[in-house]
């Protein structure tokens, strides 16, 4: 009877433990113990999903079986996706496919998989796998298409976990801003393609086949965009001719020119001809890259042609721009800055370049370059990013910037104090001088001034840098002390988008100053955000980057930390109130009003519109007021005098790096988008550990050499001793049960 009660026993927890499993399949809860709650949605993510009003599906394309680390990168997109779903409403669902690849799918089972893959533009990638000591290349499918209403929005490629969240929740934003802006849209986008029709028999000459086609397929990629569009973009096509109208055509929307020879043997006389893409809206313009020219040395031009599903994601992008799906961020574009396209003007990649950093911020944000000399800024326009500008800013200029910050307008600004410049002559060439640093004076100093906050002259060097092996192979390292390493401590996280970041490095920095007597004039808050080490120190004057000829300084008394980074938010004071408003001089002719008369008109003389706005012609008798702002709206200034921070070899090729995340975080804090900016540093790379002081390293190390052994065999001991009193007991209870 009492084997029949323990089998009764064990079959009941045996039913007990498969129906706990089986409500928790479907009733279950999770909780995230990680310290920035990486494996949670963040708020802004749970409402957006939450707020969804019609149907969106996710569809991902994952290979199976795949090799560390990519089967945690599933995993993990796998959990997230559940994610969303738990915290989405009904409109909200997702479906991942196991694809395999081609030369794997040896049985034919798949390719309905991989072709829908693939029709949405999710191409394989080659990853890496290692299997018994041996390396192999594999294709792989990891990516995923974002579906809402007719509109596609694609990840092709998901190498790592990393700001997975974060593309997500952008790319669902960014789809409900696109159908919101196309069906309010009452014009068409205009697509026109220019090809001269003799380009087609020189295509072969210039390694290109079915150059003729090229027409053809962009006409089908551009229904294919209307019918998923609601039909608010259209194409037409011009072919130019040659001669004058060719000429005018090219120059006006900045067209490819090619010109050829004879070549008798192919019977093709000798032309030229244009080809380019452009794109129109409300009169914005948008050029396309369809032909890539790339100038090699010795052997001449290569030229390449645009795939399809680059032209049409090409188009996608340009259309974003155009209608504004996203928030408008100015660029100032003349005055010396740094040019946002890889390219130089003589051909070529350019280094000095922020062709990485304007391709993270036109994901989410459009850029609209600014050039002072020719256009106002816009009214409307949130922020206004400046980029190490050397050129002297007119009185008339600096106006129109502190106007923009007087209507609210975020100022976000990249500077240098030093210009480098090469010199001139054989000194230079035989070696016998390195580069020069210049001083900076663009007049926008005079302006942070007012504002409350000044650039010293000078470039912060910091024991705490960046470590450069030595080629001699020795395994030495040269310390580069100009390039300051921003560490944990030294990052304000009382400031929100700065949570997360837990360092950063700087290159030639020039410390901050605040100019407490004008912030507490105008009632402004400024918060330091960046700051160097205690082991820092000045280089004035003659500035020399060759770590040969930089040595720290002896005393302690000569080093201390520097402000690199501020923050100033509140309502600033015009720097023209109470002084003589400044006016466009003859040399700063508005071009808009050139056009107007034409280029061969008498000159007319001109008022400015103060605080921006095309010049017109004035009329004697009429008088303007109330168009000047003397005291703003609350506003942001960011100052940095470190422009390396947003260059490509700084910010990192892939935008990943902790540099980008500051940028970026930087970027979405000054146009309302703080929860976003929280969930792109949620998850980082870089985790330093906690700086531990040498004596408490020294007390560790021992510890562990010595300590621990003197515990181990003090522990033996004690619990030899237990043993010896425990046989001690038994031994003199056997004796008193014998003696009885």
């Amino acid at each position: 009877m009492q084997n029949h009660r323990k089998y009764f026993k064990f079959i009941v927890y045996l039913i007990v433990i498969v129906l706990v499993n089986m409500v928790g399949s479907t009733l279950f809860f999770r909780i995230d113990l990680t310290k920035d709650g990486i494996y949670s949605l963040s708020p802004e993510s749970r409402k957006v999903v939450s707020t969804l009003t019609q149907p969106l599906t996710i569809k991902a394309f994952f290979t199976r079986n795949l090799p560390a680390p990519h089967n945690a990168t599933e995993q993990y997109l796998r959990d997230l996706l559940e994610e969303y779903a738990v915290q989405g409403n009904t409109y909200f669902n997702y479906t991942i496919y196991d694809v395999s690849p081609q030369d794997t799918d040896t049985a034919g089972k798949g390719s309905k998989e991989r072709e829908l893959a693939e029709s949405y533009g999710i191409m394989p990638v080659q990853i890496q796998d290692i299997e018994k000591d041996e390396v192999k290349f594999k294709q792989a499918y990891m990516g995923l298409v974002v579906l809402h209403g007719d509109i596609v929005e694609k990840i092709p490629t998901i190498t790592s976990p990393d700001q997975l969240e974060y593309e997500l929740t952008t790319a669902i934003l960014k789809l409900n801003n696109k159908i919101s802006a196309l069906n309010g849209l009452k014009d068409k986008v205009k697509v026109t393609m220019f090809m001269s029709p003799s380009l087609g028999p020189v295509g072969p000459l210039m390694g290109i086949r079915d150059l003729d086609k090229l027409p053809a397929t962009v006409e089908g990629i551009v229904k294919k965009i209307a019918a998923r569009s609601y039909n608010k973009v259209e194409l037409s096509q011009i072919n130019p001719t040659e001669g004058n109208s060719l000429d005018e055509i090219a120059k006006k929307y900045d067209l490819t020119i090619i010109k050829w020879p004879a070549v008798p043997e192919k019977q093709i006389a000798s032309g030229e001809g244009a080809i380019g893409l452009i794109m129109e809206y409300h009169g914005k313009t948008k050029r396309l890259q369809i032909l890539n020219v790339v100038r090699i040395p010795l052997l001449g031009n290569s030229y390449k042609l645009e795939t399809p599903n680059a032209i049409e994601e090409a188009i996608d992008k340009g259309m974003e721009s155009l209608i504004g799906i996203n928030s408008d961020i100015g660029y100032l574009a003349d005055h010396g800055t740094l040019a946002t396209s890889p390219y130089s003007p003589t051909g070529g990649n350019s280094n000095d370049t922020i062709a990485t950093f304007a391709a993270m911020v036109e994901k989410n944000y459009t850029l609209q370059e600014i050039a002072l000399a020719k256009d106002p800024i816009p009214a409307t326009l949130g922020t206004l990013v400046i980029v190490r500008p050397t050129v002297k800013f007119s009185d008339y200029e600096l106006f129109q910037i502190d106007q923009a910050l007087m209507r609210g307008t975020n100022l976000l600004i990249y500077t240098d104090t030093f210009k480098e410049e090469t010199p001139k002559g054989s000194q230079y060439m035989m070696g016998n001088q390195g580069p020069q640093f210049v001083p900076i004076d663009t007049g926008l100093e005079k302006l942070l001034d007012h504002y409350g906050i000044r650039i010293n002259k000078s470039i912060v060097l910091d024991e705490s840098c960046f470590k450069q092996q030595d080629q001699r192979g020795d395994g030495g390292e040269t310390p580069l002390y100009f390039a300051p390493i921003i560490k944990n401590k030294n990052i304000n996280k009382d400031v929100n988008f700065l949570h997360g970041i837990k360092g950063l490095i700087t290159l030639m920095a020039s410390p901050l100053e605040l100019n407490q007597e004008q912030l507490k004039k105008n009632d402004i808050t400024a918060f330091k955000l960046l700051s160097s080490s205690e082991n820092s120190w000045e280089m004035k004057d003659h500035i020399t980057l060759n770590p040969m000829l930089i040595k720290p300084p002896r005393g302690a008394d000569e080093k201390r930390s520097f402000a690199l980074a501020y923050l100033l938010e509140g309502e600033f004071s015009s720097y023209f109130d109470g002084k003589p408003l400044p006016e466009l001089k003859k040399e700063e002719k508005n071009p808009k009003a050139i056009e107007q008369n034409g280029p061969g008109a008498p000159e007319q003389k001109a008022e400015p519109e103060i605080g921006g706005g095309t010049v017109q012609p004035s009329v004697a008798g009429i008088k303007t007021s109330g168009t000047f702002i003397a005291k703003g709206k609350k506003g942001k200034i960011f100052l940095m005098a470190a422009s390396s921070m947003l260059r490509d070899n700084v910010i990192g090729s892939g935008g990943e790096s902790m540099n980008a995340a500051f940028v970026m975080n930087g970027i979405d804090a000054f146009n309302d988008r703080e929860g976003i900016a929280a969930m792109r540093s949620k998850k980082q790379s870089f985790n330093p550990l906690v700086e531990t002081p040498p004596p408490v390293k020294t007390f560790i190390k021992a510890f562990n050499i010595i300590g621990l052994p003197i515990l181990v065999a003090l522990f033996g001991l004690f619990v030899w001793g237990l043993r010896t009193r425990r046989k001690q007991a038994i031994r003199r209870m056997f004796t008193k049960d014998q003696e009885r």
